[in-house]
């Protein structure tokens, strides 16, 4: 099954399954966002999510982390059934920042919409619904971080986000490096503004996008062609 926790000093999420969990959500996301000669004004905001996709994968492959949860199967199961097997399956896991895992969260959203305008039958695709069920355990998981009433508002932002069309996708490797550096404490406080950030494009989202739109005019590149100068830390305290 299908988890995400909050990682222990709050920098984000855990992803975690066994094999199959973690390839079923790579190849929806995947069946989604098509490849990338599709939704042209969105790829940006595709590479992203193919990130989340390559750590989902690595950490499929046992190149992340790797840990034992109990199955389920009791003593007393197994002495009525006659059989010996173990009681913990070996699931795997990988770490995701709070800014990336709910800009992915949003982002989905557009890439589904435009799915279902171009599907005959999204209505029946796996697929789909294994994307709602990932963007679902992302704000369930937000829930247990942030206040009720914040939390209610931040669903009711979510539920009606602007569309994520030529995103300036920098602003999310902003938020991440400012997460970073954060003590725990700071980043309990701060994730319901951060969530709201990304989730209604507000004047500090649009400031920054004049600043990327302003690089890129010169040289006639597209917005998610400017690269964002900074280095990511090697190791994060999660």
């Amino acid at each position: 099954m299908l988890t995400l926790q909050n990682t222990p000093n709050h920098a984000g999420v855990k992803i975690s399954g066994d094999y199959f969990d973690l390839e079923e959500l790579n190849k929806a996301i995947y069946h989604v966002i098509g490849d990338e000669n599709k939704y042209l004004h969105y790829t940006g905001s595709r590479t992203r999510i193919l990130g989340i996709c390559h750590a989902v994968r690595q950490a499929a492959l046992g190149e992340r982390n790797v840990e034992t949860v109990f199955n389920g199967l009791t003593d007393h199961a197994k002495k009525q059934k006659s059989f010996i097997s173990p009681d913990k399956n070996i699931y795997f896991s990988t770490e995701v920042l709070w800014p990336e895992i709910l800009y992915a969260a949003v982002a989905l959203k557009d890439f589904v919409r435009l799915h279902r305008e171009d599907a005959a039958f999204p209505d029946w695709e796996p697929e789909v619904h294994v994307i709602t069920h990932f963007q679902s355990l992302v704000l369930d998981c937000l829930h247990g971080q942030v206040p009720e009433a914040e939390y209610q508002v931040i669903m009711k932002t979510f539920s009606d986000t602007a569309p994520v069309r030529d995103y300036a996708v920098q602003y999310i490797d902003f938020l991440n490096l400012k997460y970073i550096d954060m003590a725990k404490q700071q980043r309990e406080n701060a994730l319901s503004s951060v969530a709201m950030k990304i989730a209604t494009q507000d004047s500090d989202y649009n400031a920054f996008r004049q600043q990327v739109l302003a690089a890129a005019t010169p040289s006639k590149k597209a917005i998610h062609e400017i690269q964002f100068k900074a280095d990511y830390p090697e190791k994060i305290d999660w």
